[in-house]
């Protein structure tokens, strides 16, 4: 039997997602965005309101970054999405995590986090249906500590994913299966 539970909001895992900027003096602006995915290959789209600083920032800067959060920072990722910006200033110095500015765009990438997307900013879409900020990814970095060879080692990643059932932070690290090849099972 099923039940209803009175949620819309029930998609799991839901990535945990820092997107960073620059304000207009320079200093550097991030925020934790679980509503965002990719859109195309090589495009991300981010669910966020125009009452974000982080969105005044995209559109000025026409640039950010996409990191993915991982369980070392899980209190830093959640620090960035209770703390605005807009009502604490120093708020990425009191995180104490450091960044290096991208060499592709005008956007700061966070050390710490393992993986980053860099973006150049596309359109915002608003209105009834909406989605908020659509960017081109024109790269992706990983620190090597996540790495094997040339590839990425999601486990290394520990990569977090929020709970919108409960508010819970998960961490993202076992394989389970191979996609586009388990299915050919039932063929």
């Amino acid at each position: 039997m099923r039940k209803n539970i009175k949620t819309t909001e029930a998609i799991f895992p839901m990535p945990v997602l820092m997107i960073a900027t620059y304000n207009e003096d320079g200093s550097v602006d991030v925020m934790n965005a679980a509503w965002g995915t990719m859109l195309e290959r090589d495009q991300v789209i981010l669910n966020l309101t125009e009452t974000h600083k982080t969105v005044e920032n995209i559109k000025a800067r026409k640039a950010f970054t996409v990191s993915i959060a991982d369980v070392t920072h899980v209190v830093e990722a959640d620090y960035f999405g209770v703390v605005s910006r807009n009502n604490t200033p120093d708020k990425f110095e009191k995180s104490g995590l450091t960044t290096t500015k991208s060499e592709l765009v005008d956007a700061p990438i966070i050390n710490e986090f393992p993986l980053c997307m860099e973006c150049e900013f596309i359109q915002y879409q608003d209105g009834e249906y909406g989605c908020g900020v659509i960017g081109k990814v024109v790269n992706t970095t990983a620190d090597e500590s996540v790495m094997n060879g040339d590839t990425v080692d999601i486990t290394k990643v520990a990569a977090i994913a929020f709970d919108p059932y409960t508010h819970g932070y998960y961490k993202v690290t076992e394989r389970v299966g191979n996609a586009f090849k388990d299915g050919l099972q039932l063929k």
